[in-house]
């Protein structure tokens, strides 16, 4: 385990700025609304705010004011932020994003949660926070191992936690991919996880036939809309997902080449994803869309973050016991409105040793970007139950 910090060459700054200058924009038409995909007017816009505006080393900065460091484990590189509590009995968080996500979405939380009394918050509740780069993902590359996915994920952060940082029980806390391996962790490591907070819910061997899915029924009158969005996410949202899970390496070739293409995927998806009603910008600053952008273009990782969809569609979930509830840890659900689907609070007291149920006003997908002072203040409140 080696400190590190994150510093781009001119020469790669450069280079990305003449390729989105020297971007060739697609013909659209009929596309205000994005029904067809990304609008390239508004990709125009951005462009010329990367090219003219966009200062990567103001955000370079800002990333390392944070304790960085890089680790193998497994033969895996593993990037991670270590920021340590102030108060006086941290406990010990790991933090895990999803995809087209990176460890920065978590930014806006990471300083509130380690040093609470800066925020106004009670020291009482400081946390160790860790928030790795899932593998293959940002600076956990580069990635060349085939097979990796949330599940053995889940058995990485543990020897992370351990065996690295010497935390013999933590916490866990997730969204998107990060709330399927936190519910691992919950559910095959519920001994050594004292509780796990999630804002995505899903039965673990989703990729695998959905054996353990609600049901219609489950759904109460109140939360009928929340059945209507996962079955339109499913029907109109999920084409990424079909195209990484059979074919990630065939788009991995045009999105490796063409910063402005990388930028269409990533952001249509902020826009639809995240509680923006249409407007990105409502929810996401052009700053916080093109890091997100230049996080996957620096570190080349956009084909290994796709192939994590690959994994977990040919490696399926294997069970680690047959005991209900499925994740024996305790458990916090928070639900945002503008989520890509939330399940019914019947189902997640069957699936989960449900502790506390949180339903947000606002939010969406992103939600420690969206709504961070809003799960601040529920990672608080679930984990001072937890605390020893």
């Amino acid at each position: 385990m080696e400190p590190f910090s994150i510093h781009v060459s001119d020469e790669v700054l450069n280079d990305v700025k003449e390729r989105v200058a020297r971007t060739r924009w697609p013909l659209d038409f009929a596309n205000d609304d994005w029904q067809y995909g990304a609008n390239t007017a508004y990709m125009k816009e951005l462009a010329d705010y990367w090219v003219n505006k966009y200062d990567w080393r103001a955000q370079e900065r800002k990333m390392n004011a944070f304790s960085h460091f890089r680790t193998k484990i497994d033969g895996l590189p593993i990037h991670f932020i270590h920021q340590r509590g102030k108060g006086p009995n941290p406990m010990p968080l790991i933090m895990t994003h999803g995809w087209p996500w990176t460890f920065w979405d978590l930014q806006k939380v990471i300083a509130p949660l380690s040093d609470p009394a800066s925020f106004g918050g009670d020291p009482n509740d400081a946390f160790d926070v860790v928030v790795p780069s899932l593998p293959g993902y940002g600076y956990s590359t580069p990635l060349t191992k085939p097979g990796i996915n949330c599940h053995n994920t889940a058995d990485l952060w543990v020897k992370l936690m351990q065996d690295e940082l010497g935390y013999k029980r933590f916490a866990a806390q997730g969204g998107d991919w990060g709330s399927i391996l936190t519910t691992q962790l919950g559910h095959k490591y519920a001994d050594r996880v004292i509780g796990v907070h999630i804002h995505l819910t899903v039965n673990l061997d989703i990729m695998a036939g959905n054996a353990d899915g609600p049901t219609p029924e489950d759904y109460s009158p109140e939360e009928q809309p929340w059945l209507e969005k996962k079955l339109n996410f499913f029907q109109n949202e999920s084409g990424y997902s079909a195209l990484h899970m059979t074919k990630p390496q065939t788009p991995a070739v045009a999105l490796a080449d063409s910063p402005m293409g990388l930028a269409a995927w990533i952001v249509e998806k902020r826009r639809t994803w995240g509680d923006t009603h249409g407007n990105v910008e409502s929810r996401f600053s052009k700053d916080d869309l093109i890091t997100t952008v230049m996080l996957y273009w620096v570190t080349e990782s956009i084909g290994t973050s796709m192939r994590y969809y690959y994994e977990m569609a040919h490696h399926p979930w294997v069970r680690s016991h047959d005991r209900k509830p499925v994740i024996e840890a305790p458990t916090a659900i928070v639900a945002l409105p503008g989520e890509i689907f939330v399940q019914p609070r019947r189902w997640a007291e069957r699936y989960y040793n449900l502790k506390r149920w949180t339903v947000l006003p606002g939010g969406g997908h992103f939600a420690a970007m969206e709504e961070p002072e809003a799960m601040i203040k529920d990672i608080r409140a679930f984990f001072r139950t937890l605390r020893g």
